[in-house]
């Protein structure tokens, strides 16, 4: 584990955290990519850090019980990470004893902290007790937050959402992050069934900041820079978590830190999302995988990006159509190349939804998108 320059605390000492590490710019709000399934991998982080890297980056969830074992590709995301930033190694999993042991293999390796996945909405994961279905049951995760910050002996972090279908139990939560010394809150200020179309309850997250002592991260609906500032001043957090709209627009982190310091965001062209849609396809691709399955994958991604070509989606239109990278970059040139200097929309476009099966009030399975 990477440790800061201060010795780290001891777990018995209740008033000593861990020091985070500092954020690219110091004294500036903090930053950080979340954590999405099938999304975060070592390509897609190295592809993010060459538009300008978050503060912190956080991997795709380990999955912990009985039989599990570190997954090989998402340990490459730190082991092989060339960004030159921390790498949080998230979990997700309610058995302590299995959790515990993971956290042991884990500090074998240069993570920045242990992070807990309290928020995922995907109805495979809660069904099973785990991720956002934890929030059903305020005591369970109490014994989890107590275990896991004893077998920590650095930076331990949650990322929760307020609530499964209410948010009754968040209070409760909030009082556990608290009392066992969590060093760094992330909340998702929707509920699990909420999903992602829901408004964001901004005011809840106001709550985390004012009732527990770590720093916290705002989450959800984070679109832009100008909206991260305006998030940060009305919640009061130390900083944001982006996911979604960070796959749409991966300057958004430099974008950010301009922000932050007074200035006006740098402009981003069509022809630069081009060059960010061919640098992606590229950095992901594999030749081990058929064309056509890896044209698919790299729709998912482009179901975000479509959000800000084009008021009408017809981008969108077309390159779902697409069965093969010619088919895919004869679209892309089309929509992108024909007017380069046009900006790309900071916003997503009103009504040009990316993924419909994602953004229903209910996540489908499978869906776990920061």
């Amino acid at each position: 584990m990477t440790r800061s320059t201060e010795s780290a605390p001891s777990t018995t000492d209740p008033t000593v955290s861990a020091t985070l590490p500092p954020p690219i710019i110091p004294g500036q709000p903090l930053t950080a990519l979340a954590p999405m399934q099938d999304v975060t991998t070592l390509a897609f982080m190295q592809v993010v850090a060459g538009y300008g890297a978050p503060d912190y980056f956080v991997t795709e969830f380990f999955r912990v019980h009985d039989t599990s074992r570190l997954e090989r590709h998402i340990v490459r995301s730190f082991d092989e990470n060339q960004t030159r930033r921390p790498v949080f190694a998230q979990l997700i999993g309610e058995s302590i004893p299995h959790l515990e042991r993971t956290v042991v293999e884990l500090l074998k390796h240069p993570i920045a902290g242990i992070d807990l996945n309290l928020g995922c909405p995907a109805p495979k994961v809660y069904k099973k007790n785990v991720g956002g279905g934890l929030l059903r049951d305020p005591a369970r995760i109490d014994a989890i937050l107590k275990s896991l910050r004893a077998a920590c002996p650095g930076l331990f972090t949650v990322k929760m959402r307020i609530g499964f279908d209410t948010t009754d139990p968040y209070d409760a939560v909030l009082e556990s992050v608290a009392h066992h010394r969590v060093d760094l809150l992330t909340v998702h200020g929707r509920t699990v069934k909420e999903g992602y179309r829901s408004d964001v309850h901004y005011d809840l997250i106001a709550r985390a900041v004012q009732n527990v002592p770590c720093p916290v991260l705002a989450n959800g609906n984070v679109t832009s820079a100008t909206r991260a500032h305006r998030i940060i001043s009305e919640t009061g957090a130390a900083g944001v978590m982006i996911g979604r709209h960070a796959i749409r627009n991966p300057w958004i982190f430099q974008q950010c830190r301009e922000v932050f310091a007074g200035r006006s965001p740098v402009s981003v062209t069509l022809a630069d999302v081009f060059g960010y849609m061919h640098t992606l396809f590229e950095a992901t691709y594999s030749p081990d995988v058929p064309e056509r399955a890896h044209v698919n994958r790299i729709k998912k991604f482009l179901n975000f990006v479509g959000q800000g070509v084009d008021a009408e989606g017809a981008f969108l239109f077309d390159m779902r159509r697409t069965q093969s990278k010619a088919e895919l970059f004869e679209v892309a040139r089309r929509h992108l190349l024909q007017t380069p200097d046009k900006l790309f929309s900071d916003e997503p476009y009103a009504g040009v939804i990316a993924r419909p099966n994602c953004e229903t009030p209910i996540a489908p399975e499978g869906c776990s998108l920061g």
